[in-house]
């Protein structure tokens, strides 16, 4: 069983930056993909950035391109999602997801593609 565990949310201001967290635990990682997605209220949950432990090809939404940085530490099995330039639009409920087995960026933005998920933080940005 794998546990994801998110932290880093909060409020900030329209521009500034905010670092999400995900500690996984309870395999190893190494063959996984690691997924960013978010989910706004009234709307449906998306896709916002992967990495690939392997490697560490990352991929990214359109929406975040240049904004956002995802990135990982093997070493403590935990993935960052640095958040920068934040925009009115951003504010939802970040979500980090695992997905066992990813060799290449190809499907990490489909969502029931992923295997275990985490419960969630919240961001929030004042204008």
């Amino acid at each position: 069983q794998v546990q994801l565990v998110e932290s880093g949310g909060g409020l900030v201001q329209a521009g500034g930056s905010l670092r999400l967290s995900c500690a996984a635990s309870g395999r190893t990682f190494s063959s996984y993909a690691m997924g960013w997605f978010r989910q706004a209220p009234g709307k449906e949950r998306e896709f916002v950035a992967a990495i690939i432990w392997s490697g560490g090809s990352t991929y990214y939404a359109d929406s975040v391109k240049g904004r956002f940085t995802i990135s990982g530490d093997n070493a403590k099995n935990t993935v960052y999602l640095q958040m920068n330039s934040l925009k009115p639009e951003d504010p939802a409920v970040y979500y980090c997801a695992a997905k066992v087995r990813a060799a290449t960026t190809r499907g990490l933005e489909i969502e029931r593609l992923y295997d275990y998920w985490g419960q969630g933080t919240q961001v929030t940005v004042s204008s």
